[in-house]
């Protein structure tokens, strides 16, 4: 089990370059009243590891039971309060030059309470930092920043607010339709209700699940499927034409694939083909 810890880390001027910056990481297996008049310079994630407590905002009070945490920004004027007989923290404070971009990027809510499963990694989070501070594992520069990314990509994938589903559970739950649409993708029954109709789900909840898990419509996920398979096929099919890819992958028509196709790719399907075929002919 892990014991009181607090590390702070080096930043130089080469490290302000990074993407990500670790700056301090830490567990406080006694949380004690607190209070930041300006708040914290950067980036400062805090969650109870044991019993309870709350941070106190300006217009706000938000309790953090267990497998809860919080994002703050910089200079977010905030306090602690313990609410029970032990409240144990695990915290991390990050900066870096694109930061608040890939905060702002991931979709994470500020100041907003976040839950957790018990049973995922950031359960014990605050052990597996421990391990590495124990053997001195280097957090500094790239290394840091990494471990950063890996920190907010794990609250991406299991992090859930109000008691919605988290990413992995969404991708879960759509498994079973995922499948289908691999085999039959170009078929011009599917559409929102087929996949209702497949998951055994309102057409609604069909939608919230793909949002929640892609950040995308059902219609668009099924469009960047089919343009991804259209693809395969430019580069396999050698012998198909346009008009039977763009059948093949469930498109209106030829006209239809071509400027969609375009659209996203910036190339017609076939200046794609050719120029995938040119560079294989350079390469060998």
């Amino acid at each position: 089990m892990a014991i009181d810890y607090r590390k702070f880390f080096v930043i130089t001027e080469t490290d302000r370059k990074l993407p990500l910056i670790l700056e301090t990481v830490g567990y406080e297996s006694q949380q004690l009243y607190y209070k930041r008049e300006d708040g914290y310079p950067c980036f400062h994630w805090l969650q109870t590891i044991e019993g309870a407590g709350e941070i106190i905002l300006d217009n706000q009070s938000i309790k953090l039971g267990e497998n809860q945490g919080m994002l703050l920004a910089a200079g977010i004027p905030h306090e602690y309060k313990v609410l029970s007989s032990k409240w144990s923290t695990w915290y991390l404070t990050f900066d870096g030059a694109l930061a608040a971009s890939i905060v702002y990027a991931l979709e994470f809510p500020l100041s907003t309470q976040i839950s957790w499963g018990m049973d995922t990694p950031l359960a014990s989070i605050h052990e597996y930092f421990y391990e590495k501070y124990r053997y001195s594992y280097d957090f500094t520069g790239m290394n840091g920043s990494l471990e950063v990314y890996q920190f907010l990509t794990l609250l991406k994938k299991h992090g859930n607010v109000n008691k919605s589903a988290s990413f992995s559970q969404s991708h879960e739950r759509l498994l079973p339709l995922l499948f289908q649409l691999e085999q039959n993708f170009g078929s011009a029954d599917v559409g929102l209700t087929w996949m209702s109709n497949e998951l055994g789900v309102s057409p609604q909840h069909v939608n919230t699940l793909f949002r929640k898990a892609f950040g995308l419509s059902p219609y668009q996920y099924l469009l960047q499927l089919r343009l991804q398979k259209s693809k395969e096929l430019l580069i396999t099919g050698h012998n198909l034409t346009i008009k039977q890819i763009a059948e093949t992958t469930g498109f209106l028509d030829a006209s239809h694939f071509i400027s969609t196709f375009r659209k996203s790719v910036g190339l017609t399907p076939e200046v794609f083909r050719n120029q995938y075929h040119k560079n294989q002919i350079e390469k060998g």
